[in-house]
């Protein structure tokens, strides 16, 4: 498999694009980003599928982003 980049104009693009591939796993399994990563991360899913390991990287992706983002947010004067 050949390794891809993206570059986005902002964080909040990334969170966008992130949001939305989240959003496509949630669906196709029925099952919402937390409690999939929760479980792939506990070995409960016993399929490491290309699929399963790309929303597990999205989705750590999207949390160190949003927590980011958050911070800036805070920070704000």
């Amino acid at each position: 498999m050949q390794k891809r980049k993206t570059i986005y104009d902002s964080p909040l693009d990334a969170i966008v694009a992130l949001a939305k591939r989240l959003s496509i796993y949630e669906e196709k399994y029925n099952r919402a980003s937390e409690d999939f990563f929760d479980n792939f991360n506990k070995g409960l899913l016993y399929d490491d599928r290309i699929d399963f390991i790309e929303g597990s990287n999205d989705y750590q992706h999207f949390l160190s982003l949003k927590s980011e983002f958050e911070n800036r947010l805070t920070h704000v004067t």
